[in-house]
């Protein structure tokens, strides 16, 4: 039974779009979940922390790289967001500001990957 239920997953296959927007879907659960627990348990808050910057790190690692086919400005925007996203983890973790705002961020960017932006260019 497993065997047949690998296969069927295996033999799905997500478009870029699609990945990104079920990477963004665990992170920020992670994120909700680290919400839930007292601002002073750094130590449970940071996985999920790390983990939302490193993904908005490789996003902005992406954008800034010449072969890209987003739009540049779509790119810039992005790239600026990362920026933010990092600073802002870095007052969270300062406990000097609220964890709700990276949740908020990312389900603003999971809108636009389910389609909630036109792809127009």
């Amino acid at each position: 039974m497993s065997l047949r239920a690998y296969q069927q997953t295996a033999a799905r296959a997500e478009t870029p779009r699609e990945a990104e927007y079920r990477l963004f879907g665990q992170v920020t659960r992670a994120l909700m979940e680290a919400a839930k627990l007292d601002p002073t348990d750094l130590r449970g808050r940071m996985e999920a922390l790390d983990w939302n910057r490193r993904l908005w790190s490789a996003l902005a690692t992406d954008c800034g790289d010449d072969g890209n086919l987003l739009q540049t400005d779509v790119r810039a925007g992005i790239i600026s967001l990362a920026i933010w996203v990092g600073k802002h983890t870095s007052l969270v973790i300062r406990g000097q500001e609220d964890i709700q705002d990276l949740i908020d961020i990312n389900r603003m960017i999971m809108q636009g990957l389910s389609g909630g932006v036109s792809e127009a260019a």
